[in-house]
């Protein structure tokens, strides 16, 4: 049996195509994302954002040279807490014929151990209400649905 190993790293202008391909692919998130070459723009631009921001990282998750998941990751600070840093994690994405193997596991717990590494007093993030499977991996990592989203969609 061949032992599958997952790179993760922060991502590239490089592997944009790949990422917006992860998210194209995506027939639940509901965001629109499209391949059309003529929305390459809109994801240039968010990349560069998110490349520029001291408290945004973009990941991506190898498997033999193919990027196979990404996640992003934030840090906010709040007054609460006694000005507590927390981690975001947000747009986590394996690839549809990958899901299965671990890679999302691998991303989470790469994600969790930048959180210690940077001390971090909690690991957040938000699922759509419709990925129940999703949300059963969640759990199995040892998350807690602790707290109810809600969101006002703008444009």
């Amino acid at each position: 049996m061949q032992v599958q190993t997952v790179t993760i790293r922060e991502a590239t202008e490089n592997d944009l195509q790949a990422i917006i391909a992860l998210f194209a692919d995506d027939p639940l998130g509901g965001h629109g994302d499209t391949t059309d070459p003529e929305a390459l723009p809109d994801y240039r631009a968010a990349f560069t954002r998110i490349a520029a921001s001291p408290n945004e990282t973009l990941y991506v998750a190898e498997l033999d040279g193919e990027v196979v998941g990404t996640f992003q990751i934030m840090v906010t600070t709040t007054i609460t807490a006694r000005g507590a840093s927390s981690m975001i994690i947000e747009a986590v994405q394996t690839r549809a014929d990958m899901r299965g193997r671990g890679i999302g596991a691998d991303m989470i717990a790469y994600a969790i151990e930048k959180a210690h590494e940077t001390g971090m007093r909690l690991v957040q993030f938000t699922s759509n209400a419709v990925r129940k499977d999703a949300h059963r991996f969640y759990e199995r990592l040892g998350f807690t649905p602790s707290h109810i989203g809600f969101k006002m969609k703008l444009k």
